[in-house]
């Protein structure tokens, strides 16, 4: 991974909101095509640092560069309610001065691939979480498929979901190839899906540490029991 170019760089960051500091000099590299977690308790200032990267507030100190396109990626599937699927998607492809039709023939060329065939002219209250996530998932995609930025993406999932779409998920990035920054709360789904991992801790958020995720490139669900996801596991909860 050496060798490709850094997508984005965090470089001694630190924010306070009023006299709370909320980050203290926080340094984070993500590489092109990488899966990179950050991982820490909720409430630690993980979302503020995406808030940083994507110019919503600054930093009080240090540097950020993004090399490339950010899409975000929220908790909530910010779908509006009155609209089909299709075109709930291809918001973002109307913003760049689409036509309807042509945003819902671009969206069109991702259904299979983003799982949705069949829902693309449902409501989004007749979607399940999953598929809502989904439908999200290719929405920021269509936004930048260059950096994308994860905010918990199955945090209001239930496990069993949860685990279904961590899946579908690893699936999807062998197809996609867009560097990802995922935040997460949840131990296993950040080593399961991730190619390293930050480890960030209370407010105020320090980076407590950085593991290499090495596990074979193919994981499945069954991985979770293997010696080494455990190994890694007992490694992440030391640091914590």
């Amino acid at each position: 991974m050496s060798s490709y170019q850094n997508k984005i760089v965090l470089k001694n960051i630190s924010k306070f909101f009023d006299d709370m500091e909320i980050l203290r000099d926080i340094n984070i590299e993500v590489k092109e095509g990488e899966l990179v977690s950050i991982l820490g308790p909720s409430g630690s200032g993980k979302s503020t640092i995406f808030n940083i990267l994507t110019n919503l507030i600054n930093s009080d100190r240090g540097e950020v560069e993004v090399n490339g396109d950010l899409s975000y990626m929220y908790q909530k599937d910010m779908m509006v309610p009155w609209k089909k699927v299709i075109d709930n998607i291809g918001i973002p492809i109307i913003f760049k001065g689409n036509s309807k039709k042509n945003a819902r023939e671009e969206v069109k060329k991702h259904i299979d691939e983003f799982g949705l065939n069949g829902f693309e002219y449902k409501y989004p209250s007749q979607l399940s979480g999953g598929m809502k996530q989904r439908a999200n998932f290719l929405k920021t995609y269509l936004t930048s498929n260059d950096i994308m930025l994860l905010d918990e993406p199955f945090g209001a999932l239930d496990s069993i979901t949860r685990r279904k779409m961590q899946k579908w998920l690893l699936d999807l990035t062998k197809e996609i190839n867009s560097t990802i920054l995922l935040i997460t709360h949840d131990i296993e789904e950040a080593i399961l899906l991730s190619n390293r991992i930050y480890i960030i801790s209370e407010k105020p958020a320090i980076i407590k540490g950085e593991i290499k995720v090495n596990l074979p490139k193919e994981r499945n669900e069954d991985i979770v029991t293997s010696d080494k996801f455990v190994a890694i596991k007992k490694e992440v909860l030391e640091l914590m």
